[in-house]
């Protein structure tokens, strides 16, 4: 199954609470939280662009499935990790939390879980 296309997102769970938990400071919370992004993702095999546009600023990160990359969080900070498939799922290890990719029913499915707390974000494919 490939990623590639643009998504908008659609909903997301448990926002707020995820953020704070991984250190996001409360002005960055505030802001993000009704603010409507698009991610957009290019495939090519194994290797991924995967950018997200925000009003004002975009957060690309390139990696290699099965080797070492260099990735931002979603606090900014960067760091090295070796991203999985896991079947038809991209899998990252960041350095407070575990996040996965998916594909369901032509929807981006991201789920990031740390401290029992599972953030989970949808976004629909546009056209």
């Amino acid at each position: 199954m490939s990623f590639t296309g643009k998504y908008e997102v659609e909903s997301q769970e448990n926002f707020e609470a995820f953020m704070k938990l991984i250190g996001v400071p409360d002005e960055k919370i505030e802001k993000g939280k009704n603010v409507k992004y698009t991610t957009e993702v290019v495939q090519n095999g194994n290797e991924l662009i995967w950018s997200q546009i925000y009003p004002g600023h975009t957060t690309t990160n390139k990696f290699v499935v099965g080797q070492e990359s260099e990735l931002q969080t979603l606090s900014g900070k960067t760091f090295k990790t070796n991203v999985k498939f896991e079947g038809a799922k991209i899998v990252v290890d960041f350095p407070n939390y575990h996040h996965t990719s998916e594909i369901v029913d032509g929807k981006l499915v991201e789920t990031s879980v740390a401290g029992g707390i599972t953030f989970k974000r949808i976004s629909k494919k546009l056209a």
